[in-house]
């Protein structure tokens, strides 16, 4: 297994990370723990030694799980990854309970790596008001946190300016041959490069989406090379980009064989799959609610709904159709302040917008779309 070294504290990782977000589960949807064990022990065994977990990953159980198979394991073999649940923390108290609460589920007395949880404008914005960076800053100091970094979903310019805020650890960004241009994208990549802040890469598959294509859709890959997965052609995306670690979230052991098999290899993309990889990403495309490019001329509106956001996730469900994500991000990651919900519906958007999009009555219909998805009733 590669490794990475890293710039900022010097260790070495695995450029394979195992998320513990999509562990194998029972029927009752609790962790399947034997399973999980075998899977973690397999995949330490091969070389992975970067895990990441957060305190909200299967309902607090993936925390727990991971720390007690870590007991077998020497600490000074594994980097453990966990986070700061920003969506839940109303106050320096809660944060303070919670991060000793992880202690405990982990059975360690440091972290290797903590992240600001899924940091947009808003998380970002309170992560300062309450002290809580500056909390996780004392953390390190004292040696119960050894990096401190983020995780991100938000815009380029939002990224930009967490990134420049500190000198951050490490930084943990969505990407994929998809999301190329969305949320941090290739862009936040880039920067990240040229600060020398080791990148973490989560949804390489995005979120399975990479690997569930339609027929003709898988065809054009497979056409190029059958014997190769459509997992193997997203991952070898990545290898001509500078990442340091590419999460997966493995459910099964035939997914985790797959993916040591693909890594012992990454070749990077040649000319007629990079072409295939372009045609995939035209044909999904077509497939958005609207035509928003999120160029912001719809901003700020006066009720204060992130209408780019809100467009984001309603056409990221009208390429891929995965419930899963919609109810991780709009039931729980999502603002409810900036919903669409709150449209007044004034115009002053429709009046400013380059793409003549109806953009009133699509925030009506992304509202009871996504609601109805994540069962959610006013």
């Amino acid at each position: 297994m590669e490794r990475k070294k890293w710039s900022t504290t010097g260790i070495e990782t695995s450029h394979l990370g195992f998320g513990c977000m999509r562990l194998p589960i029972n029927s009752d949807g609790k962790i399947d723990e034997p399973q999980t064990l075998r899977m973690l022990d397999r995949a330490f065994a091969a070389g992975i030694n970067y895990f990441d977990t957060a305190y909200v990953y299967h309902n607090g159980e993936s925390e727990i799980v991971l720390g007690k198979w870590m007991k077998n394991i020497k600490r000074e073999n594994l980097y453990i990854t966990t986070k700061m649940p920003m969506m839940m923390v109303n106050s320096l108290d809660q944060a303070k309970k919670i991060f000793e609460e992880q202690l405990q589920r982990l059975q360690t007395d440091y972290i290797d790596c903590y992240l600001m949880h899924g940091l947009n404008e808003g998380y970002f914005k309170t992560a300062k008001e309450l002290g809580i960076i500056e909390y996780a800053e004392n953390l390190k100091k004292e040696g119960k946190i050894k990096a401190l970094g983020f995780s991100f979903h938000d815009n380029f310019n939002i990224f930009e300016e967490i990134i420049n805020y500190r000198d951050w650890d490490l930084c943990q960004i969505q990407l994929n041959y998809m999301d190329a241009d969305i949320q941090a994208g290739l862009k936040g990549c880039q920067l990240a490069a040229q600060k020398k802040i080791p990148l973490i890469i989560m949804e390489p598959l995005k979120g399975g989406s990479l690997t569930n294509f339609s027929d003709d859709i898988a065809n054009i890959l497979k056409e190029i090379d059958p014997s190769s997965s459509l997992a193997s052609f997203a991952f070898r995306w990545f290898a001509d980009q500078e990442t340091t670690v590419i999460l997966s979230g493995m459910s099964t052991m035939e997914q985790l064989n797959e993916n040591l098999q693909i890594f012992e290899n990454m070749t990077p993309l040649n000319a007629p799959e990079k072409k295939a990889i372009e045609k995939i990403k035209a044909i999904i495309n077509q497939k958005v609610h609207n035509s928003c490019t999120a160029c912001r001329y719809c901003m700020p509106c006066p009720a204060g709904v992130n209408i780019p956001q809100n467009f984001s996730l309603w056409n990221e469900f009208g390429m891929y159709h995965v419930e899963s994500m919609i109810k991780r991000r709009w039931g729980g990651f999502m603002l409810e302040d900036v919903k669409a919900k709150h449209c007044i519906k004034c115009g002053k958007c429709e009046e400013v917008c380059p793409q003549k999009i109806s953009i009133r009555e699509d925030l009506a219909k992304l509202q009871k779309e996504l609601d109805a998805i994540c069962g959610i009733t006013d």
